[in-house]
């Protein structure tokens, strides 16, 4: 397989990030709906949505379990909240009607799964249906892939979207280990129809014909819940992208690049403070006002 490879740069990405509008309003950004949580993993939820709204997006749902819900609501006031049926903690199979009703009557713009979801009980089954009932994009992370993974086919996509394996989840995906790092991105982007971020040192970004490495980001990364804020931050720059110039293949792909781009700067600007050992998850999300404001966006 030809791969076509090349470097995220800021100048790649600085006409991603235009003005907002002065006359716009919270609608103009996109309502991301996030599903996610689980029974000693709420914090994950949390973690993406807050990035999700950090990164620009208007509005935010958090649909979690809902013996979970007073935890996220607390977390995180800025979001709104739809507790789903649960079993022993975790998502019902039956909440997957339910969240894509919400998803519907909501009018939702975009729908990111997986964060602190979880394996155990009907969990996964949960993710693969709400994936498939869905009628819009999707940002596929964590436990929802493993769950995908399990069925051995990825659910036919509405729209293009993006899915954030690191390597480990990305083998299970793709049924063997990921050797070939690039060739393992352009096939991870063909079998979801969308962007693929493959997570590791040099992430690499593939929209099933090019793939970009992403120059920032270090040891600082490695820790609990950095995941979770870069799928939200895919989801809440493709949310705006989406809305601009059309949830498509290009915008899901630049989205992709561009949240990858900025995670590794937070955690670069945040290693400075804090030291590449000492930078949490949620400081990723406290820097990236200066990582947009390094990249030139406003």
């Amino acid at each position: 397989m030809n791969t076509k490879t090349g470097k995220i740069t800021a100048a790649f990405l600085k006409p991603l990030l235009p003005a907002r509008q002065s006359n716009s309003h919270k609608g103009d950004y996109g309502h991301v709906l996030v599903a996610a949580g689980s029974r000693g993993m709420t914090g994950a939820a949390v973690l993406a949505a807050r990035a999700v709204l950090k990164a620009g997006a208007g509005l935010v749902t958090v649909a979690c379990p809902d013996t979970e819900r007073a935890q996220v609501a607390a977390a995180l006031p800025e979001a709104m909240t739809f507790g789903a049926a649960s079993k022993n903690g975790s998502f019902a199979l039956k909440a997957a009607g339910q969240v894509a009703a919400l998803a519907a009557d909501k009018k939702i713009d975009l729908v990111l799964v997986g964060p602190g979801l979880s394996m155990s009980g009907e969990a996964p089954a949960f993710a693969v249906k709400l994936i498939k009932m869905l009628r819009l994009p999707v940002i596929i992370d964590a436990d929802a892939l493993n769950a995908v993974a399990a069925t051995g086919a990825f659910p036919k996509a509405a729209a293009p979207g993006i899915i954030t394996p690191h390597p480990g989840e990305a083998g299970r995906l793709l049924g063997r280990a990921v050797k070939d790092r690039p060739a393992a991105a352009m096939a991870l982007a063909a079998l979801c129809g969308g962007a693929a971020a493959l997570k590791g040192a040099g992430t690499l970004v593939s929209d099933g014909q090019l793939v970009l490495e992403n120059p920032t980001g270090g040891p600082a990364l490695a820790k609990g819940g950095s995941g979770d804020v870069l799928a939200g931050l895919c989801a809440g720059l493709f949310a705006q992208a989406g809305l601009r110039s059309g949830f498509t293949l290009k915008t899901a792909f630049e989205s992709a690049a561009l949240a990858v781009y900025l995670h590794g700067l937070c955690g670069d600007l945040a290693a400075k403070k804090f030291t590449e050992r000492g930078v949490l998850a949620s400081e990723l999300i406290d820097a990236l006002p200066a990582a947009l404001r390094r990249l030139g966006g406003r």
